[in-house]
């Protein structure tokens, strides 16, 4: 039951040293790929990342050294070693210069290659750990990614300080537009694990019957279509956060499952009959009340107690009114910044209604609402026409033209953007995930709007989506 590790790179044309090198670091726990060629490596490391690459200096074709300067190129942070003959040790030297964590010289000697990849390893570690406290330190604000000042957002952000340390789960309890999965990332950057994958899965999108295979993985020849091996999201997660969104939507069949891993900390891939243990912080979020589907029972009472070890709730958008001139001037510095723009001014009256509103969407709603606002209003300052919002009953004093006027506007507004989520998947061969990054927004949103416009079943007849989920290493 070896547990997910650290992945090595080596390269040489040797067999015997690839050989020697895969068998003593497999034994040691690292997960070993070899190549045989500089060409061969550079085509692997497109497809996959790794923790170290060990290369030998000689090699047919492009050398050591060529490939070592083409990967940093590409990937700076990544420590490697090298491999060198007696009469290449002052190549190895200058390369060290370059960069290179250490050299060995051959033949290899057995106790010195493990001594010399530990230590590799630990001190890339460290380097990056390094990295993020100096990042920690330039910043003014533990959470800077959070915008708020208000009574609410202080106490949660306080309890997100003190839990962020532990590996508790954590259930995040707030109604959709809240912020959850900000909140999540903020407990990840914040945690002891922030070099290590931060991954999202939107549970409510994923349908039942691949559930099991997106979290858990599964082998080949599970099924149909089952080509190879593939590594689930839980395991993908491994040392690092798991994000479950929407835990609330899980199929009662499927919840048993999890309440085994998350007691047990082992997931079994799909058809095989091998365990993995994996070290996983689980934060969950739901805008359902947990509690009641409880009662009615839509929701296992023993994995809800070992979900909320630590509950969290988030505040509405109307429980911390304080907090809208701050967030509408941050959403309209970033997207006056995005359409390159001068910032633009809102007039009192104005910010006065948008303090008044009841935001059912909360800040996601206002995001949107500010958006909209920047994109309809040419000068500078916001016109108050160009602030459309989804509930109409604002101001007691609006008239049945002012209703009207609302109505086109949001009529054509959605029309808009109903074509611009068409556009996006037609240049991205309907794959959601390309087409969110497209057009800017997050997979979660990009997802709500298909729903919102009855896209999904427009693109599923012409090609199948591929699942909603969403990796941040």
């Amino acid at each position: 039951m070896m547990p997910p590790s650290e992945k090595i790179l080596v390269v040489d044309d040797e067999a015997n040293m690839l050989a020697l090198c895969e068998s003593v670091l497999r034994k040691e726990g690292y997960v070993v790929v070899c190549a045989a060629s500089a060409e061969e490596a550079l085509a692997l490391l497109e497809k996959d990342s790794v923790d170290l690459l060990i290369a030998d200096l000689r090699l047919p074709g492009m050398d050591g050294l060529e490939l070592v300067q083409r990967v940093k190129a590409q990937q700076p942070g990544l420590a490697y070693l090298l491999l060198t003959g007696h009469g290449t040790i002052q190549s190895a030297v200058a390369a060290m210069k370059e960069g290179a964590a250490d050299y060995l010289t051959k033949p290899v000697d057995v106790d010195e290659l493990k001594v010399v990849v530990k230590k590799t390893l630990e001190m890339s570690r460290l380097t990056r750990e390094v990295q993020h406290l100096r990042l920690q330190v330039a910043s003014e604000h533990e959470f800077p990614e959070i915008v708020g000042r208000s009574k609410a957002m202080g106490a949660l952000l306080r309890q997100v300080q003190l839990i962020a340390g532990s590996d508790s789960t954590v259930l995040l309890q707030g109604e959709s537009g809240t912020g959850k999965e900000l909140i999540a990332r903020a407990l990840h950057r914040s945690s002891p694990r922030r070099d290590r994958p931060f991954i999202a899965l939107d549970c409510g999108t994923i349908p039942e019957t691949l559930l099991e295979s997106e979290l858990f993985g599964y082998v080949k020849g599970a099924f149909t279509g089952a080509s190879a091996n593939k590594k689930g999201l839980w395991e993908e997660a491994h040392s690092g956060t798991l994000f479950l969104d929407e835990i609330g939507d899980i199929p009662v069949s499927f919840q048993a499952k999890l309440l085994r891993v998350l007691q047990e900390g082992e997931i079994r891939p799909v058809g095989s009959t091998k365990r993995i243990t994996v070290d996983t912080r689980v934060v969950a979020a739901t805008n359902k009340d947990l509690k009641s589907e409880v009662r009615a029972q839509r929701f296992r009472e023993d994995l809800y107690y070992r979900l909320a070890v630590v509950p969290l709730r988030l505040p509405p958008l109307r429980e911390r009114r304080e907090d809208i001139p701050l967030l509408i001037d941050h959403f309209m510095t970033k997207y006056c910044t995005r359409t390159h723009q001068a910032r633009k001014q809102l007039p009192s009256a104005l910010l006065r209604r948008l303090m008044e509103a009841p935001w059912p969407g909360n800040v996601r709603e206002l995001e949107h609402t500010s958006e909209r606002a920047v994109l309809l209003s040419p000068g500078p300052e916001i016109e108050r026409e160009s602030v459309v919002l989804d509930h109409v009953a604002l101001d007691p004093a609006t008239r049945t033209s002012d209703v009207q006027a609302i109505t086109e506007a949001h009529a054509l507004l959605d029309n808009v953007e109903r074509e611009k989520l068409r556009q996006a998947l037609v240049r991205t061969g309907n794959n959601r995930v390309h087409a969110a990054k497209l057009l800017g927004i997050s997979r979660s949103t990009f997802y709500e709007k298909l729903k919102r416009y009855h896209l999904l079943e427009e693109i599923s007849e012409s090609a199948p989506l591929p699942p909603c989920s969403r990796g941040v290493p």
